[in-house]
């Protein structure tokens, strides 16, 4: 079981720290042994997890000042905003940071859901059916990017006369798609994803979903396996309360198939490195038993 880092939390105060403080989180999480660092892509706190007014900072642009500061971790957004970014705009950033990364960007992806920063930003929200027909389109763009055809792609909502992408990425970026929705979601993690995140923190019901999407999988003659299943459940979840019972959790997660949790410090927290560093001086030791 591997762990990755997720780091939602962007403490208020002095602006200047921000910087320093997210490099650390990074860095103490690469050296700890997590493979992967996550940041949301957001403009406004999440208000389920602190004030919208509170501090935010932009995931690629925040993305692109990690890979100078790490050497070896992946990078990602969990997930980008289908709404936020235009498709062939949303590749060539992703090529970017992967080409100075030196090959470790993934590209995280969902429908996008938070409203209130569409309306505070002037973002179109149009309705879930619309979001869902512009994330197959996205993903089907960023993938012909990312081949040898450099023709146009016409779909219902992206017309895109060129899908030239120069420099090409160093390594084609995994996909990750996040969610649980059953009937639009998992198929499309059938269709497109090397990585699947859930964000159920039940073990039942994350077996439930696993056994909706290898159906998705029959039906899009797609083997289960080679979509790599990751969750983020757990990190609302104290893992220090009691470690042993965390980690009985994880490992029935693992029977499931999972392969990474994504667990950080929660809003709030003001010490965010040092529970990062704990986390991998405690977990990753561990976790490394397990699946």
């Amino acid at each position: 079981m591997e762990l990755a880092v997720h780091f939602i939390d962007f403490l208020p105060g002095d602006p200047a720290k921000l910087g320093p403080i997210l490099a650390d989180a990074a860095v103490a999480a690469e050296q700890g042994g997590a493979t992967l660092f996550t940041l949301a892509d957001h403009f406004l706190q999440m208000e389920n997890l602190g004030p919208a007014k509170d501090p935010f900072l932009e995931g690629y642009t925040s993305l692109g000042f990690l890979a100078a500061q790490t050497t070896s971790i992946d990078l990602s957004l969990l997930v980008t905003g289908v709404t936020y970014r235009y498709p062939g705009v949303l590749a060539k950033a992703v090529t970017t940071l992967d080409v100075l990364s030196q090959g470790r960007s993934m590209l995280g992806l969902g429908a996008a859901w938070y409203d209130r920063e569409h309306a505070a930003l002037g973002i179109p929200y149009p309705p879930l059916r619309e979001r869902f027909e512009m994330l197959e389109e996205t993903l089907q763009i960023c993938l012909q990017m990312w081949s040898d055809d450099d023709g146009p792609y016409d779909g219902k909502h992206y017309q895109l006369a060129e899908t030239i992408c120069e420099p090409r990425p160093i390594r084609r970026p995994p996909i990750l798609i996040g969610g649980d929705g059953e009937k639009k979601t998992l198929r499309l993690v059938a269709e497109y994803a090397d990585v699947w995140n859930s964000m159920e923190s039940d073990v039942d019901a994350v077996k439930h979903k696993i056994d909706v999407l290898n159906r998705h999988c029959d039906n899009a003659g797609r083997d289960p396996d080679d979509i790599r299943k990751t969750c983020g459940g757990l990190a609302t979840l104290d893992p220090f309360q009691d470690i042993d019972e965390y980690l009985k959790t994880v490992q029935r997660f693992a029977d499931l198939g999972i392969e990474m949790i994504n667990v950080g410090p929660l809003p709030g927290n003001p010490d965010p490195v040092g529970h990062i560093r704990r986390l991998c001086d405690e977990l990753v030791p561990r976790l490394t038993e397990i699946g």
